[in-house]
């Protein structure tokens, strides 16, 4: 026989934990179960490429919430327990171990997972594919001052990694097949601005290259590149993006285009059935079409929202949310589409340091990134919703740039 709860949570990440505040705002008595497959219970994933590097945060603060919180507010929670099966039509999950839980209302938090590189050798299981608590840990031991590492990806991961290595006294290499760091968000002449300052760190930046064979022997990694380089590393770390979580949804007969499907109020096909955060595909009111957002901002209140709803607010999911990062002292923050492809209008203070980017659409206003200026992400979010025209003289000025 199957325990029953009123509440099911699969992943037990910052969207799953939000949710229990979520759930608890509504309903304070209901029964909660919070299933995880890591060891560790809900932390922020922030820190483990920034600030824990820098010595602004012990590895020990990272978490959501104190020990004791999930037992004060009634939660049972289960970690390091993988979820293998989902029955809608019995309302049911089971997990790897053969046990089986009947739920009222589940929601689907299982985040995203690392992509793996597709070549030879991107199997050996000494890659540090970044993602949980226990890889920076493992990374972190591995990072002795002299050590060689070869960071694979220029995205924000790799960069982020990048930096905080550097920082630790690892001689770093980066490999990307761009044409600069961050070239998904970044126009071409900040990030040329922003490898020369990894430059200057130390980093060595091999940008349009690729790898495409991995060896390791007696401790050292052996990676051969398209352009054909051949470099010997210690450490090895790929941040070449991640998917989403979509294997119980797909197993569940649920809509899955990119993500998993929700509408406004963060259902998904199956009403009873909900998602959020890294593996939610949700329609934005700041952009007018389904997206999918991968960042701290966005787990955090997308999965509050879904907790009140699955105790019966039935709230629309209207929030917008930011992402941000640093690269040693250039800061950024940014909201709506910030792609790189579309034509940017760059207002700066200083050329490359401090200023706002805008990202043009359709002559319209779609994105804005934040450069070393803060206190503006509500005017950024302000200016896009109000279907701001792109013209230069719209735009200078329009976000102020503060002290």
């Amino acid at each position: 026989m199957s325990e029953r709860y009123d509440y099911i949570i699969v992943g037990a990440g910052l969207a799953g934990a939000s949710a229990v505040e979520g759930v608890r705002e509504v309903d304070t008595s209901g029964q909660v179960l919070l299933l995880g497959a890591e060891p560790d219970r809900p932390y922020h994933r922030p820190p483990l490429s920034k600030k824990l590097w820098f010595g602004d945060e012990k590895v020990e603060g990272v978490f959501v919430h104190d020990a004791d919180f999930y037992a004060e507010q009634g939660v049972k929670l289960g970690l390091g327990t993988q979820v293998v099966k989902l029955d809608p039509r019995a309302r049911t999950v089971t997990t790897a171990d053969g046990s089986q839980y009947q739920y009222g209302k589940l929601l689907l938090a299982t985040g995203g997972v690392p992509r793996r590189l597709a070549i030879p050798g991107g199997d050996i299981p000494e890659i540090c594919y970044f993602r949980t608590r226990q890889d920076y840990l493992a990374l972190r031991a591995g990072a002795v001052p002299g050590a060689h590492a070869l960071v694979i990806g220029g995205g924000f991961i790799g960069s982020e990694l990048a930096c905080a290595l550097a920082h630790a006294q690892v001689q770093v290499t980066m490999l990307f097949p761009s044409s600069h760091v961050c070239s998904r968000v970044f126009p071409h002449g900040l990030g040329d601005a922003l490898g020369a300052r990894l430059s200057a760190r130390g980093i060595t930046i091999l940008a349009f290259d690729k790898p495409i064979s991995i060896h390791h022997t007696g401790h050292r990694f052996h990676t051969e590149t398209e352009g054909g380089r051949k470099i010997e590393s210690d450490l090895l770390v790929a941040g070449v993006g991640v998917s989403p979580a979509t294997e119980l949804a797909l197993q569940g007969g649920l809509r899955v285009d990119g993500g998993i499907c929700v509408n406004q109020y963060l259902q998904t096909s199956a009403p009873d059935i909900y998602a959020a955060g890294d593996n939610a595909v949700f329609p934005s009111a700041l952009l007018g079409r389904p997206v999918r957002v991968e960042h701290w901002d966005n787990a955090l209140n997308q999965g509050r929202l879904a907790g009140k709803n699955m105790a019966g607010a039935h709230a629309p999911y209207a929030y917008s949310p930011y992402f941000f990062s640093d690269l040693f002292d250039f800061g950024y923050e940014a909201v709506g589409d910030v792609d790189a492809r579309h034509e940017t209008f760059a207002d700066w203070q200083q050329t490359n340091e401090k200023g706002v980017i805008y990202y043009l659409e359709n002559a319209l206003v779609r994105g804005v990134m934040l450069c070393n200026v803060w206190g503006q992400v509500d005017a950024a979010r302000a200016l896009i919703m109000a279907q701001t025209r792109g013209s230069a003289e719209a735009l200078r000025g329009a976000i102020p740039f503060g002290d």
